[in-house]
């Protein structure tokens, strides 16, 4: 892990935003579904999560490994896209990864398991075993867990047989990542029809089809810079796509609602859960105003305990900012002090968060395993100190 000091330097400049992390797990799986034909993927950055998916699909899809081992590192999304995808390619798989990765809940597959009779293990030693064969048919399922579960079985059900249907029995959260599997899916010429708010239909014996995707640019990385200059620094962010279904586009209209706001802002947080450490950051240096965080239970179990995290290191560092059991209550202060060390929770949206923060601290901070960020963004640092943040390594060990 390597520790690094940041000093408190406003950031300004031309940033070209990197690609979508979610569009491009899901354009690799699709490429990697097609029979026939090249495809080319334009514009992909090969960050740890995104590693992890191009193995995970090579592993999947070569026919001489027989009982392939996925590594999935830290990454969630490979783990929930693939295991689905495994039970179609392959008679059995064994999936693993790090040990936070495997306390994310799997319920949901593991209900689908108990009612197919595929075989299932998880230990210490093998995290996931799998084996047996995914049927096509009705599938009742909540949304309120994770959508990577839906659109896991989305890219896995078109290559049964028989056509299959998709009931919602909730609420779903976070639907713009369903509309962007639906989308890419369908650039690749297999279809999902959408029949109601909680119901889809998908035909079976379809057909990926190759071609040329070009993954646009990152609201969710973007809203590290966007947030950073309504707190008073100057970055022109490059490449965003007005009209694109990336549900974290909500963060623009989100500081459209901070330059409005007079006393308090209530921001549910159900369909944007990645944006709440940044929103955190933003909101406790609205001096004057206080900010309720709901809605964002889930941020528990992600790749930290999220809400625990952000509140903690904030406060280290001067912000007024407090849990509640799904969400935070913040109070917005003029200043954060700085002065002190905090840790990323080997959490990579953490540790940009607390990058952002830094601009707007009195004093400088040290930053715990600054590498966190090579989950989703391995070039931050670079951007960072192009746009004139000064940061200084401090050890490795």
């Amino acid at each position: 892990m390597m520790d690094i000091l940041i000093k408190p330097t406003k950031l300004k400049g031309k940033l070209n935003i990197p690609p979508s992390k979610s569009l491009s797990h899901r354009a690799v799986i699709c490429a990697s579904l097609c029979k026939d034909g090249e495809s080319i993927i334009k514009n992909l950055i090969l960050s740890e999560d995104i590693k992890a998916t191009v193995e995970g699909m090579k592993r999947l899809i070569d026919r001489h490994i027989h009982n392939p081992v996925i590594d999935c590192k830290e990454s969630g999304s490979t783990l929930r896209f693939l295991i689905p995808i495994s039970l179609v390619l392959n008679n059995q798989c064994r999936f693993t990864g790090s040990s936070r990765l495997f306390e994310r809940p799997l319920d949901i597959y593991f209900d689908i398991f108990n009612k197919q009779n595929i075989t299932y293990k998880a230990s210490e030693d093998v995290p996931l075993y799998v084996k047996g064969n995914l049927k096509s048919g009705t599938y009742k399922i909540s949304g309120k867990i994770s959508s990577q579960f839906i659109s896991g079985l989305f890219f896995a059900l078109p290559l049964l047989s028989d056509d299959s249907n998709i009931i919602i029995a909730d609420s779903l959260e976070s639907k713009s990542y369903v509309n962007m599997t639906i989308d890419v899916m369908e650039k690749f010429g297999v279809l999902i029809k959408q029949m109601n708010a909680n119901e889809f239909y998908i035909r079976g014996n379809q057909n990926y089809i190759s071609g040329s995707y070009t993954i646009e640019a990152d609201y969710s990385q973007a809203s590290f810079f966007l947030a950073a200059n309504e707190l008073g620094n100057n970055i022109d962010c490059l490449g965003l796509n007005d009209t694109s279904l990336q549900g974290d586009k909500e963060i623009v209209d989100i500081i459209k609602r901070y330059k409005n706001a007079e006393r308090e802002i209530v921001i549910d947080a159900s369909q944007i859960p990645d944006l709440v450490p940044i929103i955190s950051v933003l909101a406790s240096l609205k001096k004057g105003l206080a900010t309720k965080i709901i809605n964002a239970g889930r941020l528990r179990i992600k790749e930290s305990d999220r809400l625990k995290a952000i509140s903690t290191e904030m406060k280290k560092i001067g912000a007024d900012i407090n849990e509640t059991e799904d969400g935070l209550n913040i109070n917005g202060v003029e200043k954060l002090s700085g002065g002190t060390k905090v840790s990323s929770w080997n959490d990579h949206r953490i540790a940009m968060s607390l990058a952002i923060a830094a601009t707007s601290c009195e004093k400088e901070i040290i930053l715990e395993n600054c590498q966190a960020v090579n989950k989703s963004y391995p070039t931050f640092w670079e951007d960072y100190k192009y746009l004139g943040g000064e940061v200084n390594e401090l050890n490795n060990r």
